[in-house]
């Protein structure tokens, strides 16, 4: 297993990031600064994904232990589209990339005008969850992407030899909120949602990771938008 350098958490170079992917320039990544109503309406529109950037805690661990157990023995029977572009991380640190993957993959409105995503994407179409994740880690390019961006952030993030902290996605796939997290084996749904909800029903999720780490302050909630001028 392969270890990338970690993505900052800052929306101008995760911006930048994506562009270099090949994502058009109508699309960003933007700081959500609350999760109440009245702040999450102030977020350019569309929004297309909820960017959930949290601590590995002993508490998510259990949370997702006991959720990959209910899933596994069919207690929490889940059925998902068959184009819901799910991959597992299998690359030390890329939870950012996997992030913006799951971002852009499940939204076929957010153009990609050509480059290394778009190649990915084209070749991992018909690949397993599992494929997907191998399939990254032995991609030179998406490699050298990464690791040019990873540079780019406020902080040093080469000083850091052990993450603790972990991104995921929240996306609208056909009226369904799902969870997409490259640690879990299977995508989670989170029951209905829709184009005028979603955003407000991503962030009751969030809360939730919230409410299970209540002494732990170090969460972070970006959003994929349409960019502003």
């Amino acid at each position: 297993m392969s270890t990338w350098t970690p993505l900052e958490s800052n929306p101008e170079v995760l911006t930048k990031y994506i562009h270099k992917l090949g994502v058009s320039p109508a699309w960003a990544v933007t700081d959500v600064i609350g999760l109440d109503d009245e702040l999450l309406a102030c977020l350019p529109n569309p929004v297309k994904a909820i960017i959930f950037l949290f601590p590995i805690s002993d508490a998510y661990e259990k949370h997702r232990a006991e959720e990959h157990e209910r899933i596994k023995t069919g207690a929490e029977p889940q059925k998902h589209p068959e184009d819901l572009f799910y991959m597992r991380q299998f690359t030390h640190n890329a939870c950012g990339t996997v992030a913006l993957i799951h971002s852009v993959a499940n939204n076929k409105d957010i153009e990609i005008v050509g480059g290394v995503l778009k190649t990915f994407l084209e070749k991992g179409a018909k690949m397993s969850p599992e494929e997907r994740g191998e399939a990254l880690e032995k991609d030179k390019e998406f490699t050298e992407d990464h690791q040019t961006l990873a540079q780019e952030g406020q902080t040093n993030a080469a000083d850091f030899e052990t993450v603790i902290h972990h991104f995921i996605t929240f996306v609208n796939k056909e009226n369904t909120l799902y969870e997409l997290d490259g640690r879990k084996s299977y995508p989670i749904s989170h029951g209905k949602t829709s184009d005028e909800t979603f955003v407000r029903d991503a962030a009751k999720v969030c809360k939730e990771f919230m409410a299970r780490d209540p002494d732990e302050v170090r969460f972070t909630v970006l959003a994929m938008t349409a960019a502003q001028d």
